[in-house]
């Protein structure tokens, strides 16, 4: 007698929702592999949809360190919703009357199990193939949006030696003495100033000559 086995799952009791809400959720991912129901999930508008991503996250975490099965080969197997307790609550209306409320529940519950061989092979190739379509069409909106092919990037920058009289602004010296260096480097302003020191120097002289020669002639006068 062989035993086959059941798969894993994980329940959740006591939710508060109607088993009804949550079987029209249910329905869409049984009988799909892990990562289209939880694309299925995640996408979905249903207010169902977060606790029972929640549960098949739990499953196959189950799955996995429990049974050591990898998660990319397991497939919902069954899933199911039964209804749980129902609360009953009142609301007063007209005529001193009372309307009842019933407050329903379910208990959820998710099983996964392993995939044949040939159904993940097959899986894995319709990934490998969506995954090389998807990288074309990147590339495509990257040409387009470039105008054209993409563009081909561009070489390093070419370090050319630089001598030893190359100063770091770029000036060359041409001069060979320590003298002209230093009178090159010189502002502007100081390198007139000289000029018009000597030019000051020689009027000075020159009205010292006068004085000294007017004086002369005095004492002679005299």
């Amino acid at each position: 007698m062989t035993t086959t086995n059941p798969g894993t799952r994980a329940v959740l009791k006591g939710y508060r929702m109607s088993a009804s809400k949550v079987r029209e959720v249910l329905d869409l991912i049984r009988g799909k592999d892990i990562i289209a129901a939880r694309d299925i999930l995640v996408y979905s508008e249903r207010g169902a949809a977060k606790p029972i991503l929640k549960l098949l996250a739990s499953a196959v975490a189950n799955a996995e360190n429990n049974d050591g099965i990898p998660g990319d080969e397991l497939f919902v197997s069954a899933c199911f919703a039964d209804e749980g307790t129902t609360m009953k609550r009142f609301k007063p209306r007209a005529r001193g009357r009372a309307s009842q409320i019933l407050k329903r529940t379910c208990h959820i519950t998710i099983v996964v199990s392993r995939m044949e061989s040939n159904r993940i092979a097959e899986i894995s190739r319709k990934r490998s193939v969506e995954a090389t379509r998807r990288a074309e069409r990147r590339s495509a909106r990257v040409r387009r949006s470039s105008g054209g092919d993409a563009a081909a990037p561009e070489p390093p920058p070419v370090i050319e030696t630089v001598d030893a009289e190359i100063l770091n602004d770029g000036i060359t010296l041409e001069t060979t003495s320590a003298e002209e260096v230093l009178v090159n480097e010189a502002p502007v302003g100081e390198a007139e100033a000289p000029n018009e020191s000597d030019e000051a120097k020689e009027s000075s002289r020159g009205a010292e000559i006068e004085t000294s020669g007017e004086v002369e002639t005095e004492s002679e006068k005299n």
